[in-house]
């Protein structure tokens, strides 16, 4: 029998919705539970003490009782569910390059694109620190660049990695298929156009359900 999986995410994150993506894309059940990030509710003493010391979501819980263990990151979280799976490469330089790309999202795509979806989208502009606002213009230009070497890796391919969909298709599309939420127009992007229309036509894809709301 496998493992329970549980998912502690708020559902407005993409973070959170890569790890939500992987598991119904492996066809593995995954119960979730939600929390407010704007409310502070994964900053609580009975979080940081038993869920992630981080103060951070998402975090991947893997069984239950005494056996229960707790995984944050969600690359991470995504590595576990697909190990064994067409997902993550057989091939030594393929899984690398996948690597590759999940360390790109998370250190020149996910700090600009999605750290702008979220001060535009739920702060608002009225309310960020002028220190943040001082930072949009370099993380539209940082974003953009993010988006066009995307763009041009896709140009000639239908996946990032070899001939089929990885998790580095799966970590990238997470916010890239937001990122007009963070005011950058996808039209200009052509290949990811046409590279996000393939990953939403994967058996058992989900979209991202920004309805359920924690509370």
């Amino acid at each position: 029998m496998a493992e329970p999986f549980t998912l502690h995410e708020d559902p407005r994150s993409g973070n959170c919705y890569k790890i939500k993506l992987t598991a119904a894309l492996l066809g593995l059940p995954l119960a979730t539970r939600q929390y407010d990030i704007m409310q502070g509710e994964t900053r609580t003493p009975e979080f940081l003490a038993t869920v992630n010391a981080n103060g951070r979501i998402p975090v991947l819980q893997i069984g239950e009782g005494s056996g229960v263990r707790f995984l944050p990151e969600s690359n991470a979280a995504c590595w576990y569910l697909a190990e064994g799976s067409p997902l993550i490469p057989d091939d030594r330089f393929d899984r690398a390059d996948m690597l590759r790309w999940m360390f790109f999202e998370q250190y020149n795509h996910e700090p600009n694109v999605a750290t702008l979806r979220f001060w535009l989208r739920f702060v608002g502009e009225g309310n960020l620190s002028d220190q943040q606002r001082g930072q949009i213009m370099a993380k539209r230009v940082a974003g953009a660049d993010a988006l066009r070497v995307m763009d041009e890796h896709l140009a000639a391919r239908d996946w990032l990695v070899g001939e089929a969909a990885t998790l580095a298709d799966i970590a990238l599309y997470a916010y890239t298929h937001k990122a007009e939420e963070a005011g950058f127009g996808l039209g200009d992007y052509p290949a990811i156009g046409r590279w996000l229309a393939r990953v939403a036509g994967l058996p058992r894809f989900v979209t991202m359900d920004l309805h359920s709301r924690p509370g």
